[in-house]
């Protein structure tokens, strides 16, 4: 039987996707979409998704669990790193001084970074210690829901 990784890794992504949306997060596709979501007024999170195994495994979750909580940005939403290249690159550009990180959070407020969250204080953390993380910035930065 011959595996065809291209259905595979359409599925994976898929899966990826799916998972980012039901927790609550607005897919950013285009560079418009980025410039849009990133420019409003007041705070954003932006998840940097991919298909590695601590995206899966970590920041997923804890983009998903982070959000339960008294205090939270205005908006979430999600580019996803090696899919949506141009609007990753775009959301990459509001990132100054960081270098490029998938998996990653970035906190931002009136298109202005405020935190971030990299994939080495992602990958080989549990999620918890990431949903906590992401909560202080949230105590920090964020209005009461």
């Amino acid at each position: 039987m011959d595996i065809d990784f291209n259905l595979l890794m359409n599925d994976v992504v898929r899966q990826a996707r799916q998972e980012i949306e039901m927790a609550g997060y607005s897919q950013l596709t285009t560079e418009e979409d980025v410039d849009q979501a990133l420019t409003s007024k007041g705070t954003t999170l932006v998840m940097v998704n991919s298909v590695c195994g601590c995206a899966g495994g970590i920041a997923r979750p804890a983009a998903a669990h982070s959000i339960h909580y008294d205090k939270r940005p205005d908006r979430l939403v999600t580019v996803f790193a090696g899919q949506d290249k141009e609007a990753t690159a775009k959301a990459r550009s509001y990132f100054t001084g960081y270098p490029p990180s998938s998996p990653s959070f970035a906190l931002l407020k009136d298109g202005q970074i405020l935190k971030m969250v990299e994939r080495h204080e992602i990958e080989g953390h549990d999620p918890m210690s990431v949903v906590s993380k992401l909560q202080s910035y949230f105590d920090e930065y964020c209005e009461e829901v």
